[in-house]
């Protein structure tokens, strides 16, 4: 039997959290600049029965360039981030075009809670208590057509609520794209809660990608717009070094990362004797997604 996150994360840890993130709905809509209504999910079996970690170790140690470089940067820098309205344009090869709201992607009836382990390139790693719906879902509402191989997903550009795109630190907008039977797999999801809040802007309100096998710049944050096309999409990291991003990014404790190894990781949260844990082929995951490789070369299809 599969626990909830209310079940595996320590009693204090949730008291404390409520205290501070919800003395009502008001409140916790004025702290995390989202929707008032508290998400709840189903909970899901393909969830992780690991402790998760705290949500102030989650929405204060993240990478989310358009807000600054430094861990911290994102949890300082995103308040001021206009997420409602929102809306996501799905285009290419699809039956049902067209711009929509969050609420039409992810209805509230069909929410979900996904407990994921997430593995950083950078080696370090969390398990974090998402709520969202599985990206095959929407796909489906919109209709693929028999054509569409591969499904490309952009961050929003907004240089004046998000202060790292007024430098050059990547191209923007931040870009990434799955194969479409990654997409189309179980273990995929658009999330647009957190501890069953509305995600905080520095976790990529009000909806993004994740997407726990690979590493997690392939999930894309704060997405305007999703693309199903026949050829491989730009991704922003890959085009940026292609030698050290591939456009897997199958998390692989067998291929290290040209500047460090990937066959360990350090657990955020796990104190300064808590050293480091192996890291698993697939983030843990392999037994759902090996089959999507099967007969692929992962040194070279990084």
């Amino acid at each position: 039997m599969k626990l909830n996150w209310s079940d595996v994360t320590p009693k204090a840890d949730f008291l404390n959290r409520r205290s501070f993130m919800t003395a009502g709905a008001a409140l916790g809509a004025s702290l995390i600049g989202g929707p008032s209504l508290a998400l709840s999910g189903k909970a899901s079996a393909l969830s992780t029965d690991e402790k998760p970690n705290s949500l102030e170790e989650i929405t204060n140690y993240n990478n989310f360039y358009e807000f600054g470089t430094g861990k911290e940067d994102p949890a300082r820098n995103a308040g001021s981030l206009t997420t409602d309205p929102w809306s996501v344009e799905i285009g290419g090869l699809v039956d049902r075009p067209g711009s929509y709201s969050v609420a039409d992607l992810a209805p509230e009836n069909a929410l979900e809670e996904r407990i994921y382990r997430l593995r950083c390139v950078e080696a370090w790693s969390m398990v974090i208590p998402w709520i969202g719906v599985p990206l095959a879902s929407v796909l489906q509402k919109v209709g693929v057509q028999p054509g569409a191989k591969f499904v490309a997903f952009e961050t929003l550009v907004r240089p004046e609520e998000m202060p790292g795109q007024k430098r050059a630190i990547l191209d923007w907008p931040y870009r990434e794209g799955l194969r479409i039977d990654e997409a189309m797999h179980p273990l995929a999801i658009l999330a647009t809660g957190l501890y069953s809040d509305p995600l905080p802007n520095q976790n990529g309100a009000p909806i993004r990608l994740v997407v726990p096998w690979k590493y997690g710049f392939k999930s894309i944050k704060s997405v305007v717009r999703i693309t199903l096309t026949d050829r491989r999409p730009a991704c922003t990291w890959q085009d940026l070094q292609p030698s050290e991003y591939g456009f897997y990014a199958n998390v692989n404790p067998e291929v290290d990362h040209p500047r460090w190894s990937q066959a360990s990781e350090r657990r955020i949260g796990a104190g300064l004797f808590g050293g480091r844990q192996e890291t698993l082929m697939f983030n843990g995951y392999a037994d759902q997604v090996a089959s999507l490789y099967a007969g692929m070369d992962l040194a070279k299809n990084y």
